[in-house]
């Protein structure tokens, strides 16, 4: 019997996807669970597996396509199967819902040109060894012996023999590199005799978003629609209270420069502010719970998990991957963690469980001089903190004017969930471990 392949849910808030790549061809043999297409949700690219196995006998939804969550986008069946029947029904239950369902949605244009030297054709594989080898997959291009001249593991196998040329990187900078979208070849490398290091790659896949072109229209669509949709859901339903505290940062600056190098030489990581912040978060919820909840229609749902959201900005949007159980991993793990999880999201490789199960979002503008903001929260969660820059203050210590490093720390909350008075106590909890930072390591 045939199977009607439909668009899952992929994420929470998601009502929409737009089909970017069918992996499969009409009249191709899937199997199920085999990624069989890549769909662009409101927040990342994903790839959706075959519900059944079969032959692909038909597909609804072409590339480019918009297309409503749960609607049917292809079927899959036996080869002499008679499938007109099921054809006609999908697009005539398509038709009869209006304008928005998948039969009568126009393809989405496409962009007006590729960038530079286009799009190169190659299989994740290629890639993955391509980066393990040091070598920039565009060499390869024209060289493909795959489908339509795609770059296979073997072509870059053969193109490393005939090179000869040793690796040029870590294997670990290797694996993040691919792991992330990196090209490797554009990253200036620190290590020993230049070679690229882990850190090298994602201090490379870190860069922020960019500026738009005076006088350029940018579609309101994709992922800039659905992040305009979901803030504008946050403020419409939940109450937001800021809370705005001063935080002498001068102690917990020293210890990240104290531990940064013997951390760096045990386990390759550069320990970052936002890591001790964000643990100093994690530590608090344990005394302060509430912070950690959702409301779920007639009841409040606190969280058995602490999974701590990282806010990355993207060019057309932001998207929000999250630190599992925070409360209990070291610094430096959730240094790398944050690194790690920030680079894939500027690549467009995060998984789709990479973004789910957040309980608490930090959201960090320091690095672009804010003093205070007003962080929306995050659905559906009940607290947001934004970090703001630290700056050197006078400030008094013991009776004496000293100069510190002085941050600010801004707490939104859903006044439906909780009152002023915890959420100032839990503010007040971050600020007290973060000017005494052995808190963080104990």
């Amino acid at each position: 019997m045939a199977t009607k392949v439909i668009l899952p849910l992929l994420g929470q808030t998601m009502e929409e996807g737009t089909i970017t790549k069918w992996l499969k061809n009409e009249g191709d043999h899937v199997e199920n669970g085999e990624p069989l297409l890549e769909v662009m949700t409101d927040k990342a690219n994903m790839e959706v597996e075959s519900p059944a196995s079969g032959i692909l006998r038909k597909i609804l939804a072409p590339e480019e396509t918009v297309v409503p969550v749960k609607e049917v986008i292809a079927i899959i069946g036996s080869a002499d199967e008679p499938i007109d029947d099921l054809i006609v029904s999908v697009r005539e239950r398509a038709a009869s819902a209006g304008p928005s369902r998948v039969a009568d949605r126009a393809p989405a244009e496409r962009p007006a040109a590729e960038p530079a030297g286009g799009r190169i054709l190659a299989s994740p594989r290629a890639r993955t060894v391509a980066a393990e080898r040091g070598i920039d997959i565009a060499l390869l291009a024209g060289r493909g012996t795959g489908p339509e001249g795609r770059i296979v593991e073997q072509d870059v196998l053969a193109f490393a023999g005939q090179a000869g040329a040793g690796p040029k990187v870590t294997p670990l900078a290797g694996k993040v590199a691919a792991g992330i979208g990196v090209d490797i070849s554009s990253v200036v490398g620190t290590g020993a005799g230049g070679k690229v290091t882990r850190d090298d790659v994602l201090r490379a896949g870190a860069r922020g978003p960019a500026e738009p072109a005076i006088g350029r229209t940018i579609p309101f669509s994709g992922m800039r629609r659905a992040v305009a949709e979901a803030v504008s859901r946050s403020v419409r339903t939940a109450p937001h209270i800021t809370l705005v505290s001063e935080v002498d940062m001068t102690s917990c600056s020293a210890l990240r420069e104290q531990l940064s190098p013997e951390l760096q030489k045990r386990h390759g990581v550069r320990l970052s502010l936002t890591a001790l912040i964000v643990k100093a978060a994690a530590l608090a919820i344990l005394d302060h719970p509430i912070v950690n909840s959702s409301l779920a229609e007639d009841q409040i749902v606190i969280h058995d998990e602490v999974n701590i959201g990282i806010a990355v900005a993207l060019d057309d949007g932001l998207v929000v991957p999250v630190v599992r159980g925070a409360e209990s991993k070291p610094v430096h793990q959730i240094s790398e963690e944050i690194g790690t999880l920030a680079a894939k999201a500027r690549a467009g490789n995060l998984t789709r469980e990479e973004m789910q199960g957040g309980t608490f979002t930090v959201s960090n503008l320091a690095s672009y001089g804010v003093d205070v903001f007003n962080p929306i929260i995050n659905p559906p969660e009940s607290a947001i903190l934004g970090v703001c820059r630290i700056v050197e203050r006078p400030a008094v210590v013991g009776g004496q004017v000293q100069t510190r490093s002085m941050m600010n720390l801004c707490l939104s909350f859903d006044h439906r969930v909780m009152d002023g008075v915890p959420a100032a106590r839990y503010l007040a909890r971050v600020k007290e471990i973060l000017e005494a930072p052995y808190l963080l390591v104990v």
